[in-house]
């Protein structure tokens, strides 16, 4: 069960929600997206409730969710993958600008380039949530919600994947991240909110909450340390408002 959850996401962030399994994260997440519907509170985006709205109107809108374990259609190809990621806006796209869509995610991910032609059920690990990132940027989302996205890669994939987030975020995408890897979100968040037991129970600035010994005993397995602060966390747009009591 989530409840009492307060929590805001503003235009151009990299917001890190952090918490053990089970917490509510990914659930949290599902109600954003509309996939599951709060009993008590509401969720808005952009000043819009999104409450009775159905997941594909939520998609056009402007807010994408990359989900726990990639979730990519195996018997299709890269390509295809990544041109499903794009149907909500495929109306408003001539075949140019969907083409410049694909070549960025392919800048994005350069393993993905050669590949584009395989099944996408014969990558890697590492490479299938490439691709799940890639599709879920595909719509040009003004929000992305992401999953877990290191859950069960090799370290050195780990570090790709948060390569490129920080990328992502440096160029302004907005982003909401759930994340068992507490110290790595933290690292590249521009403010953070731990959840336990299907509350919010703190927030601060990602350096904040990286420095907090209580985070660190908890979460990052090691003392507290010092982080510093972090003067540019304010932003300027708020684009996602949460109050939600789930059940």
């Amino acid at each position: 069960m989530v409840r009492e959850v307060d929590l805001e996401v503003r235009e151009g962030e990299l917001v890190s929600l952090v918490g053990a399994n089970g917490a509510g994260k990914s659930t949290l997440l599902k109600a954003i997206s509309g996939l599951i519907r709060p009993s008590v509170g509401e969720v808005r985006f952009d000043g819009r409730r999104l409450n009775d709205l159905a997941p594909s109107k939520i998609v056009a809108m402007g807010l994408a969710q990359v989900p726990e374990r990639r979730q990519i259609f195996g018997q299709l190809t890269v390509r295809d993958n990544l041109v499903l990621g794009a149907y909500s806006v495929r109306r408003r796209l001539d075949r140019g600008e969907l083409e410049a869509r694909l070549e960025h995610m392919q800048d994005l991910f350069p393993a993905l380039r050669v590949k584009l032609s395989e099944e996408a059920s014969r990558l890697s690990g590492g490479q299938q949530q490439m691709l799940a990132i890639a599709r879920g940027l595909m719509s040009r989302p003004r929000l992305l919600l992401l999953d877990e996205p290191s859950l069960g890669l090799a370290p050195v994939l780990v570090q790709q994947i948060f390569e490129v987030l920080a990328r992502l975020r440096n160029q302004g995408t907005t982003l909401l991240l759930v994340e068992q890897n507490a110290r790595m979100s933290l690292e590249i968040a521009d403010r953070g909110y731990v959840m336990e037991a299907g509350r919010i129970v703190l927030e601060g600035t990602g350096a904040e909450l990286a420095g907090s010994e209580e985070v660190a005993a908890r979460y990052l397995g090691m003392p507290g340390v010092d982080a510093g602060s972090d003067p540019d966390a304010a932003a300027s747009e708020l684009v996602l408002r949460l109050r939600a009591f789930l059940s």
